[in-house]
């Protein structure tokens, strides 16, 4: 390819991917980020001896990672080792019912079988039609563009539809749970991936059930170093491709014509390239970079996915029955999506979840016999609720729920503590009101309402990252970059 530029707005996962991929198609790429460090909300920090990652903390396909590296002709293992984690999530119940979510098919259904007395093929059956989905149908979804003719004649459309059943479009994920299964508590269990893309499972469409297939058929990996290995892994390629990075140089507009891009305004001076790549909230670039606040207005209209209040506590003391992944349920799990979607207030009674990367590494994520806990309760999105009155509520309805069932008083081991909430949230990683992944998948259309990664008015400018097309999350933002860049390949030649 001739010598062209392409300047990606934002450095988080996307945007490295994004940034990988153009350098390999021989673009002169450079990277503008507000923050001072690479990864958005893959971010990393420490409170004295304790270790923290900021943000995602579930890693699944890893192949995404190695097909990128494969990509950029590099070996991955020299910046990057993870391993398979044995139980995916630890979860326990109000009553005392622990379940370990194996990820050894015959363990789990046979932990569910003893524990909750579904039927061993129940569970086989659900975890097989859950594949069928996502191979058959969320391939589609994932790998191209649904907004470009082009790219979906080369998708395996008549398949998908060969595979699409009504009971995926016309029931809930709820719903389809409770068909399945006859516990509540595996229903409880298998809703809870609705939360994977901050959707409310008692109205987004049993599609969302290929999501199970990500962790109970693939598996749960742990990068070694904890997540930040990701972000640090994807600069560091990034950087051996060539790409510039300039950081704390939020843009401040990008610049065009009536048709096409020109570039972006960064520290008051122009940069200008063929191709500009916002991984940038959607919401924000059409606001704030390109002046256009009827569209932003017209985005808005999508209802927006769930926030989260983060709790970074450096524990003094090793929980022993505790795992990497730990969820402790609501008792009335349709009480709190409400609150998180319809009254977006506060739910006393929230569904917690305890990430802890030093069950993984003892005595590098935090000191021998210490523990690095990351406690997440999901929250709404930010419509301007007093957030500080939140936060203490918040907190002591966690250490209430941790103290009845881990039969401990939590509240005398905390070390050390840092918050998150979806006012920081926004500010520190440019997404509106906070939410985690841009819009919902709380309606059957969902799919093919958020943003294409393309714009269909100005040549050269492109989305990628959780608030456009396929979605949030690690593989889906890996997923968004390379269709981006597919489209990039087929557009470039009408650039000229």
């Amino acid at each position: 390819m001739q010598s062209s530029k392409a300047i990606i707005i934002g450095a988080g996962v996307a945007g490295l991917a994004s940034a990988i991929r153009l350098a390999v198609q021989g673009f002169e790429v450079k990277v503008f980020e507000k923050n001072s460090y690479p990864g958005g909300k893959l971010s990393h920090f420490k409170i004295g001896d304790f270790n923290f990652d900021a943000g995602p903390s579930l890693f699944t396909q890893p192949h995404h990672l190695e097909a990128l590296f494969a990509l950029a002709n590099e070996p991955i293992e020299d910046y990057f080792i993870y391993t398979a984690v044995p139980i995916s999530c630890k979860y326990f119940y109000e009553d005392g019912t622990i379940i370990n979510a194996f990820t050894d098919t015959k363990k789990f259904t046979n932990e569910l079988k003893e524990k909750l007395q579904e039927s061993e093929g129940a569970v086989v059956n659900y975890l097989e039609q859950s594949k069928n989905l996502y191979t058959n149908i969320g391939s589609v979804f994932l790998n191209f563009s649904l907004h470009k003719s082009k790219t979906l004649l080369n998708a395996p459309i008549l398949k998908a539809l060969k595979n699409t059943k009504l009971k995926y479009l016309f029931n809930t994920m709820n719903g389809l749970n409770k068909k399945q299964f006859k516990n509540e508590k595996t229903v409880q269990l298998f809703n809870r991936y609705a939360t994977y893309n901050g959707s409310n499972p008692y109205q987004a469409p049993g599609m969302l059930t290929l999501i199970p297939h990500l962790e109970h058929n693939e598996g749960v990996f742990y990068p070694e170093g904890g997540m930040i290995r990701i972000t640090n892994a994807l600069y560091q390629l990034a950087l051996k491709k060539g790409v510039q990075f300039s950081f704390n140089s939020p843009v401040q507009s990008i610049l065009k014509d009536e048709k096409k891009v020109l570039g972006v305004l960064v520290n008051n001076q122009n940069e200008y390239a063929n191709i500009v790549v916002s991984n940038m909230d959607v919401y924000f670039t059409y606001k704030h970079l390109l002046n256009q606040p009827l569209i932003a207005t017209k985005i808005l209209k999508q209802e927006r996915s769930s926030s989260a209040l983060i709790f970074y506590w450096g524990i003094n003391k090793n929980f022993t029955e505790l795992e990497l992944h730990n969820i402790f349920f609501t008792e009335n799990y349709k009480a709190e999506f409400d609150a998180l979607f319809n009254t977006k207030k506060i739910y006393l009674d929230p569904t917690v979840y305890i990430n802890i990367t030093s069950k993984c590494e003892l005595g590098k994520q935090a000191p021998e016999g210490k523990e690095n806990w990351f406690v997440m309760v999901n929250a709404p999105a930010n419509v301007g609720q007093d957030w500080g009155k939140y936060r203490a509520e918040y907190r002591a309805a966690i250490v209430q729920k941790l103290n009845k069932i881990l039969k401990t008083d939590v509240e005398q081991f905390i070390e050390v503590e840092e918050v998150l909430d979806p006012v920081l949230i926004e500010s520190k990683t440019s997404s509106y009101m906070g939410s985690l992944y841009g819009t919902s998948s709380n309606s059957k259309l969902a799919a093919f309402f958020r943003h294409p990664n393309f714009s269909k008015k100005l040549k050269g400018l492109y989305f990628v990252g959780g608030s456009v097309h396929p979605g949030g999350g690690i593989p889906l933002c890996m997923h968004s970059a390379k269709i981006m860049s597919e489209i990039v390949i087929d557009d470039f030649k009408k650039m000229k």
